[in-house]
């Protein structure tokens, strides 16, 4: 397969584009990363979520220290063709570092944000140190 298919989106000047990454069976948005061209490639050639880490300043596969993998199960692209919409699979059901289902597990309520979603796992765990 050609990679002329990379050249349809709109990336930003550093070279990225968000990417939101949707549970695919609930419609749930589990979270929102970056993705270069090689992310987005690789996303497509593994079926799992690559993204690109803006503060590590690398590539970024979902899941490679939590097992929290994202399997991708379609690939969408926005009307502007600058935002990708990954629907996945989430290994796990955690898709944030917090140990939550989502990172979106903070709702505004009367002028202050309360958490509404339980932590599923200690984040101590899912990260132990090697």
């Amino acid at each position: 397969m050609s990679d002329n298919w990379l050249n349809k989106i709109n990336w930003s000047a550093d070279g990225l584009v968000p990417a939101i990454a949707q549970d695919a069976e609930t419609g749930r948005v589990l979270m929102v990363a970056w993705m270069d061209r090689d992310a987005l490639k690789r996303t497509v050639d593994l079926g799992e979520a690559v993204y690109w880490s803006r503060s590590r300043k690398k590539l970024w596969h979902k899941g490679e220290e939590s097992g929290h993998v994202q399997y991708v199960k379609e690939i969408r692209l926005d009307c502007d063709q600058d935002v990708i919409l990954l629907q996945i699979e989430q290994h796990g059901g955690i898709a944030c570092h917090t140990g939550r289902e989502s990172c979106f597990y903070s709702r505004l309520e009367h002028g202050r944000w309360v958490e509404t979603d339980a932590v599923l796992k200690d984040p101590e765990e899912i990260y132990k140190k090697k």
